[in-house]
Formats: C-alpha cells, structure tokens, sequence
C-alpha cells in the first residue's frame, strides 16, 4: 500500500472484550508495544525507511465490559462505539486525516497510475486465474508422486540393499523408477498451464533427486571400496610375484581403474547428469596413499635388511679389530667400513631403482644407510672404550703371565721381570692410544700415542721433577690436539686416571711374579755352602770309614734314605714351602701322620703279597724284595719337570 498510495493515516481500532478489572491504562502499552515490533520488522521501501509508525496509522484502543455480567454497561459501550463508526467521517473520526482522498475527477489518472505501479511491481501483480489454479493442481500433483515415490516398494528395498552392499543394475533399475514417476505426473499434469506444469515438474525432480542422490553416494562408495580392496590384492599379489614395485604399481592402478569406470557406468542415473570424478578422485587418492604406504615399509624392510648386514658385517670385525689393537687397527677398520659399505651401498641403490622415486629422495635414503654403518662403528668403538680398562688388563695379563709361546710362565729366577712388565704396559698404552679417538677417515691424523708414550712410560722421576719445571702436563687437558670433541672417545684427564687405576691393579701381579722367583731361587738353593761341605768331609773322614768297614751300616742308611724320599715327594716339601716358611711348616705337620701311616700300610701290602705267592723262599731276599718295592714305589711317584724341580704325583690308590 506504501508504493501504490502516498503516505496517509489509516485507523487501527483494537477493541478488548469482557474487560476484566486490570486497568486499561496497563493494557494499553503493552499493545502498542507489540504493534511497534511489528512496524519495525516489515520491510519499507527506501524513502521510508526511518517514517514512523504514526505517520501511516492512529492506534486506538478501546474495552467493553462482559455482557454475561454487565449487560446493560456492555450494550451503552457498543452504541457508543456504534456512533463513531456513523461519524467515522467527519474530522477526528476513524477515516482518519483523509489527505489520501482522490476527487471523483482525478479517478481516471489515479488508476492509470496505480496500474503502472502494479505492473512495475511483480510481487503486485496477481495471477491470471488459470495459473493459480495450474500452480495448486501441479504442485498438489507433484506432492502425491513424491509421496508416492517415497512409499514404493521397490524403491524402499532398493534403499535398504544399496546400504549393505552393491547392486548389480543399481542405475537402471532407479533410472525406471524415476521415469515412471515422471510420466504419472505429466499424464496428470497436461492440461494445466505449461510454464508452471514446468516449473513443478522440476521442483518434483529436485526433491526426488535430493531422496535418491544418498542412495547413488552409497553405491558409488561400495565401488570406490571394492576397487580399492580389488588394487590391494593385486598389488600386493603382484609383488610378491617378483615384479617391479614400480611397474606393479602403474599397471595395478591402470587395470582397477578401468574396472571402476565400468562399474560406475552401471550406477549411473539417466535423469541426472551427476559427476562421478570426485569419487575416482577420492579412489586415486587412497590409492596413491596406500602405494605410498607399502613404498614405505618396503623401503623401510629393504633399510633394515642392509641394516643388518652391515651390523653382521662390521660389528665383530671392528670389536675383533679393537681388542687386539696396533698400529694397523684404525686403517684395517677404514677398508672394512669402506668395503662394506660400498657393498651395502651398491645393492641398496639397485634395489631402489624399482620404487620410482626421485634422485633427491633417493640419495637421501642412500646417505642414511652410510650414517648408519658409520654410526654403528663408531658406536662400537665408544662401546669398546668404555671397557678399555678391562682390555688393558687383560692385554697386560696375557703378556706378562704366557710367554711367546703362549705358555704360561714359570718365574724360575732367569726372567726379567722389568722388561716383561715394560713390555706389557707399553702393549696396554697401545691399546689405549687406539681407543682414545676415532680414526675413520683419512684425514684423522693424531699424535696420541707418542703424548701418553711421553707423559706415562718414559718418563722417570727425576724427567718427571725437571719436565714439571720446564713445561706443563700434556695429559691435563680435555681434548687432544687434531682431534674433534665429536671423535674423542676418551680425553686426555681420562687417560691419564686411566693409567693410573691400570697400574695400580696391576702391580699386584708384579709383585707375585718377584715373590715367586725369590721363593723359586731360594727352594733352588739346598746344598749347604762349600766350607760346610769341606768341614763334613775333614770332620766326618772316620765315619766315612766306620762304613767302608761295617757294609751293613750301609744298608741301613739306603733304606732310610728311601724312606726319607719317599716322605719328601708324598709331602711335596718343596712345594708346600713355596708359599712361605711358617705356612709351609704348618701343612707338613699337619700331614705328617697320614703319610707315615699311609707308607706303612703300603709296605705290610708289599710285604704280605710275595710272601703268600712264594712261602718256601728264605727271610733275606724276602727282605730285599721289600726294600726294592719300597724304591720302586718311591720312584714311580717321581715326576720331573723340564727346569729340573721335581713335584709328586698322587699314588693309584689315592
């Protein structure tokens, strides 16, 4: 009404029956309050955007009592709003200000105008009769066949199977479920007006697609699924077959593609022309991620595989070639690593080139493989240097315990211990100037075998005061010179602590050593002096001849030197004292008894078996053969060694 008449006052009486007894004067506001909601809310034309709403209307408001309970008040109150209806007219009446009133010879361009403005104004311009009643038939028909549609068996159950799986036919099979609808609604629809049959019949066909298109999604996912289960299988079969991760890979993409644009060809609906390249996009790409991810852990078995043959192949060589350590110990370790690395890296290389990948990516992966090995080395040699201590001990035991032929050493007075124990420790500082960096490229050249050969082993006390004087301590450091942080294994400081715990647990060994030969030269030493040995003759001259004379005196002392030899070697009473005097007197006596009696019994066996073998012979060569037993006994326990000490060996009956 705004844009077909100029603004004017038009009256909104609200009339509030069987008033109550809350004032009007309360009813009123929130009525009014309600109106100016509403008035703000309706959209205005431009130039009237900010008019208010007492521009166009005067809101009134009037109450009528009950007429159950206040007959005669409620009929005085009608006849009163009766007589303003009848003077609605007249100034201040309900028609308002009336400065809309045309004059009766201003109706014909009043209505030329109205009707432009009508005519301007589509939202103003009703419809022919025709087309309102073909836009309520058709749409009233278009509602029937999709309810018609949505309540269809087949569509219900074909609904329900696409959920659960593909359908073989799906498209066609919907396609005439579609096209039947469709040709219901134009039988019905024919007769009415074309453009809105038109119009209605694609509203009808976009909600019937919007019902169906989850259907078409859930079918073209089971494609997309089973396509990409169908790749797995073959690409997995394919590599297990030996083929090319590459070349399995493109002609696997390439064959289960075909497959789903066939399949997609049998979902797809006639009446829509929907775009099946977002879901073969979305298929490619879970393709692509699953190629990626098997390229992964195939590359990652592959790594691990040459990981591991590089451990095999340098983890004991390098520990082998550390332990027995020399001047050709890092050089043997660098053609090792260079070799077998060169090795690993060839193969890895060459079966790489199947994963199509770029020179990038690839030398990437190859570098890493290097760093491994070179880490595996080096970790080793800190491995093994963390046991240096151990090694040093050890390498000092073999040398100064075995002789050049590995034999253990028997300290019989003639070695010189100096020089064996010099030479044990300047093979252990070798082993230690190896393990003190890492020698791994060509480059790495050092001089810290000769600093700790200067700072430990040739060094002297009175070297020592006079070095301490002139020059400071090349050991007090926490790095050597030539040598990176990140290629020491153990520092200077470290060393030298090193050195000093070594020689500290090794001077025990040393000491043993020099006790035992003490102990061996004097056990070595029994013979009496030589002017002891001239005043027995002199002194002893008529003694000698007392036995020349009496040849029984003779025997007597044979037979008691065999028993007293017996005694020496059943005791071992040279080795028994090779511990000490006092421990050695106290093992004597304490198997002194048993060995007597031992003796005894075995001189009564001796002497009771010829005896009952032979009866008849005669007393004395019953005793000679007793004495010879006893000296035969005696001297089959006698063992003597290559340096001419003589030890017992058990009896047989022991």
């Amino acid at each position: 009404m705004m844009r077909l008449f100029s603004p004017r006052k038009t009256t909104l009486l609200f009339v509030i029956r069987d008033k109550t007894r809350t004032p009007l004067e309360n009813l009123e506001p929130v009525l009014r309050e309600d109106i100016q909601k509403i008035w703000d809310s309706v959209p205005k034309p431009q130039a009237h955007k900010e008019t208010p709403l007492s521009e166009f209307f005067n809101v009134e408001v009037v109450a009528l009592s009950s007429y159950e309970e206040k007959e005669e008040q409620f009929k005085d109150q009608v006849a009163s709003l009766r007589q303003r209806f009848h003077h609605s007219i007249a100034p201040g009446g309900l028609a308002g200000d009336r400065r809309g009133v045309v004059p009766a010879s201003g109706f014909s361009f009043s209505s030329e105008h109205i009707w432009k403005v009508i005519k301007e104004n589509k939202d103003l311009d009703l419809p022919a009769h025709k087309v309102m009643v073909a836009t309520v038939r058709c749409e009233e028909i278009a509602n029937e066949k999709y309810v018609s549609f949505v309540a269809n068996e087949d569509w219900c159950q074909l609904e329900e199977a696409v959920q659960s799986g593909p359908i073989p036919g799906f498209g066609k099979k919907l396609s005439s479920l579609l096209d039947i609808c469709f040709s219901e609604y134009d039988a019905e629809a024919t007769y009415f007006d074309e453009g809105v049959r038109s119009s209605k019949q694609k509203q009808l066909q976009e909600k019937l697609f919007q019902l169906v298109q989850p259907a078409f999604q859930s079918a073209l996912g089971h494609i997309r699924s089973g396509t990409l289960d169908k790749f797995k299988e073959a690409f997995d079969k394919t590599l297990k077959g030996g083929e090319g991760f590459s070349v399995a890979a493109n002609n696997c993409i390439g064959s289960c593609m075909v497959q789903f644009d066939e399949a997609c060809t049998d979902v797809v609906i006639e009446q829509t022309n929907w775009d099946t390249s977002k879901v073969r996009e979305k298929l490619l790409r879970d393709i692509d991620a699953h190629v990626a991810t098997v390229r992964a852990t195939k590359i990652s078995e592959l790594t691990s595989s040459y990981e591991e043959k590089l451990k095999q192949a340098l983890s004991g060589p390098v520990e082998a070639l550390l332990d027995g350590a020399n001047s050709d110990t890092w050089p043997s370790i660098r053609n090792l690593f260079r070799r077998e690395t060169e090795s690993a890296v060839s193969g890895f290389s060459a079966a790489l080139t199947g994963f199509d990948m770029d020179e990038e990516t690839r030398q990437k992966i190859i570098l890493s493989l290097e760093d491994y090995a070179r880490g595996l080395v080096e970790g080793k040699a800190r491995e093994e240097a963390g046991r240096v201590l151990i090694r040093m001990k050890d390498r000092f035991t073999m040398l100064f315990s075995h002789d050049s032929d590995s034999m253990p050493r028997v300290w019989t007075g003639k070695e010189d211990i100096r020089a064996i124990t010099k030479t044990a420790r300047s093979s252990s500082l070798k082993l230690l100037s190896v393990m003190a960096a890492i020698r791994l490229d060509d480059d790495d050249t050092d001089n810290i075998e000769k600093v700790l050969a200067v700072a430990l082993v040739d060094s002297s006390p009175n070297s020592n005061a006079t070095r301490s004087m002139t020059m400071v301590d090349p050991l007090a450091s926490s790095s050597w010179e030539q040598v990176s942080s990140s290629k020491t294994l153990i520092t200077p400081v470290q060393c030298k602590s090193l050195w000093r715990q070594f020689k500290t647990e090794t001077e025990y060994s040393v000491s043993q050593a020099i006790s035992a030969q003490e102990a061996n030269k004097r056990n070595n030493n029994w013979l009496p002096p030589p002017w002891a040995i001239v005043a027995l003759v002199i002194l002893g001259f008529n003694e000698f001849m007392t036995l020349l004379r009496n040849p029984l005196y003779l025997g007597v002392i044979f037979v008691g030197f065999l028993l007293i030899k017996a005694l020496w070697v059943q005791l071992d009473v040279s080795g028994e004292f090779r511990n000490g005097a006092l421990p050695g007197i106290i093992s004597l006596s304490s198997k002194f008894i048993p060995t007597i009696m031992n003796l005894m019994k075995k001189l009564a066996e001796e002497g009771q078996n010829p005896a009952a073998n032979n009866p008849q012979r005669t007393p004395s060569k019953s005793s000679y053969n007793e004495g010879h037993a006893v000296s035969s006994s005696a001297s089959s326990n006698l063992t003597r060694l290559d340096n001419g000490t003589e030890y017992a060996s058990p009896l047989k009956d022991e």
